[in-house]
């Protein structure tokens, strides 16, 4: 459960940091950047297994890069679900901010959380 947290709590941040970068990207406050992170926690438990296994071989075709095609569907879906709080000004927008999301996600995770686990 900790570790979900601070999951969320990363992804809080690294939306907040796209906010001030994407012209097109815009939360009402950090609350609805902390309830998109939950959501898109949930639709990435939930649905994206289900896009991923729908979408294999076009996955492989491409050697993985599709995946971001999917990170950008459950981003605009997450968008969808909270209505105003959160806006995506299109697809472009959310594939360009889903592999932001997922380039930052890895290096928080390799330079700032694994260092602190193996340490303990």
């Amino acid at each position: 459960m900790l570790n979900w947290l601070i999951g969320v709590l990363i992804n809080t941040m690294l939306l907040m940091a796209i906010d001030g970068y994407f012209d097109d990207i815009h939360f009402s406050g950090i609350g609805a950047a902390f309830l998109a992170s939950v959501i898109l926690a949930v639709l990435n438990a939930v649905v994206r297994p289900v896009l991923i296994l729908l979408t294999l071989p076009v996955t492989v075709l491409t050697l993985g890069l599709f995946l971001f095609v999917i990170n950008a569907i459950t981003l605009m879906m997450t968008a969808g679900l909270m209505g105003d709080a959160f806006q995506i000004g299109g697809f472009g927008t959310a594939l360009l901010a889903s592999i932001v999301l997922s380039f930052f996600h890895l290096l928080v995770q390799k330079a700032i959380i694994e260092p602190l686990r193996n340490r303990s």
